[in-house]
């Protein structure tokens, strides 16, 4: 049975900085390490990590509100696309992302849950303190 993730991360810059960066193919390559396609657009598609990750952005709300499907590469083809969902707020210390992530793989669930800090919220903490 698919999972949903929940998970908050704070990061040293404003809200509106980050919300930016991630719908911004060359600053989300820069924070991840690996090639991105994305746009600022409903209907826009999604790759990252060489085609491992992919998906579509449903919707925006600007510099407030992501939503957009999800998958793994390797989920097989009974499962189904998850949503996600970043929400970006203002925090004394710089910018809040809180992060839904909906009908994760059962089978993928502790990667994934690991992956959002392995591969997202570190690496971009990282990058933004080399600035």
């Amino acid at each position: 049975m698919p999972k949903t993730i929940q998970q908050s991360v704070v990061l040293p810059a404003a809200p509106e900085a980050l919300f930016d960066a991630y719908l911004d193919a060359q600053q989300h390559a820069a924070i991840t390490g690996a090639p991105v396609q994305i746009a600022p657009v409903a209907g826009a598609e999604f790759r990252a990590f060489n085609g491992a990750l992919s998906g579509r952005i449903l919707e925006i709300a600007p510099r407030r509100l992501i939503v957009q499907t999800w998958r793994s590469s390797h989920w097989t083809i009974d499962d189904i696309d998850s949503i996600l969902v970043l929400t970006f707020w203002p925090h004394t210390v710089g910018g809040r992302i809180d992060l839904v992530h909906v009908n994760v793989a059962d089978h993928d669930y502790d990667d994934v849950h690991q992956g959002w800090e392995k591969y997202y919220w570190s690496r971009w903490r990282a990058h933004l303190e080399q600035r």
